[in-house]
């Protein structure tokens, strides 16, 4: 699956943060999901989640598994650094 999709810098994941680009992103496990559709990223924040970055880290922390982006559109691949 994530073979075929584009890679992305974390600059342009950044871009996608509900605030500078209409499009809200988030990367997870070096996945990058569009959640834009999601009331619960309405404005790029979800809780004290902020779109625009990778929550691999923050995900122990949240009520839920990663299984909650398997409704979302994987749209590309976090580029390594």
């Amino acid at each position: 699956m994530s073979g075929e999709l584009p890679e992305y810098t974390r600059a342009h994941l950044a871009l996608r943060n509900g605030q500078d680009k209409p499009e809200i992103w988030v990367a997870l496990d070096g996945i990058i999901y569009d959640v834009t559709r999601s009331r619960l990223w309405r404005d790029g924040k979800h809780y004290e989640h902020w779109a625009g970055q990778d929550l691999t880290d923050e995900l122990k922390d949240a009520p839920h598994n990663a299984n909650v982006f398997d409704k979302f559109k994987a749209i590309g691949r976090l580029k390594k650094t």
